[in-house]
């Protein structure tokens, strides 16, 4: 004889199980995704003959789900290391500027962006200092901009708020690091990427120049 009762307890059981793997799958689908990245070096012989070694470690993102909940926005964080080594060259010093290029529908996997994009890149790939600072963007399809991670701030020569894009160092190491450094981006209707650069100004006794290294390139979606 059938168990009616103890039939409609299993069945209710079954619903619940449902329910709960319905739930689960909706907050896997909007879950945060993590991205390694693998960074990169670059070793660049100065005129002098000073050797310049950039270097970007411990580099990752994180994909989020927009605040806003549609296709025109996109959220990231975003972390790294920025390492510079100086052989030669005297007494070196130096200036670390960290950033990105953010692309809508753009081709940033040659170096900053291609394709008639106003990134803030030259025509060595060099970042100009004059990107600007913060990562909330509001970019169209077709464009690129660049953005600087830091913003130090620091009172100036009358104690007036000055804001400053890189950190300075002297002698023949310096790095800088970042984390969790947001990336938001809005009116991007098609895919988006987006691309670490490391700009490093390099002052020896006899040479002034900078070096550019760029990270691998990663879907923000």
């Amino acid at each position: 004889m059938i168990n009616r009762k103890k039939v409609a307890r299993l069945a209710g059981v079954g619903a619940a199980a449902t329910i709960a793997m319905g739930l689960f799958s909706t907050g896997a689908a909007n879950a945060d995704t993590f991205v390694p990245l693998p960074g990169g070096e670059l070793v660049k012989t100065l005129s002098d003959g000073t050797v310049v070694t950039v270097r970007m470690v411990g580099e990752s993102a994180t994909i989020s789900p927009s605040m806003g909940s549609t296709p025109v926005h996109r959220n990231a964080w975003v972390s790294g290391s920025a390492q510079v080594e100086i052989a030669g060259g005297g007494e070196p010093g130096g200036y670390i500027y960290p950033g990105y290029v953010v692309g809508c529908q753009v081709n940033i996997t040659g170096g900053g962006a291609e394709g008639g994009a106003a990134a803030s890149v030259d025509s060595e790939g060099s970042v100009s200092p004059s990107a600007e600072t913060g990562g909330n963007l509001t970019i169209g399809p077709g464009q690129a901009k660049s953005f600087y991670v830091l913003d130090i701030e620091s009172p100036d020569d009358y104690g007036n708020e000055r804001h400053s894009v890189l950190n300075g160092f002297q002698g023949s190491t310096g790095s800088v690091t970042w984390s969790d450094e947001t990336i938001g981006l809005n009116g991007c209707g098609g895919y988006a990427q987006a691309r670490s650069f490391i700009g490093v100004e390099v002052i020896t006794e006899s040479v002034t120049t900078w070096v550019t290294l760029w990270g691998q390139p990663f879907s923000l979606g």
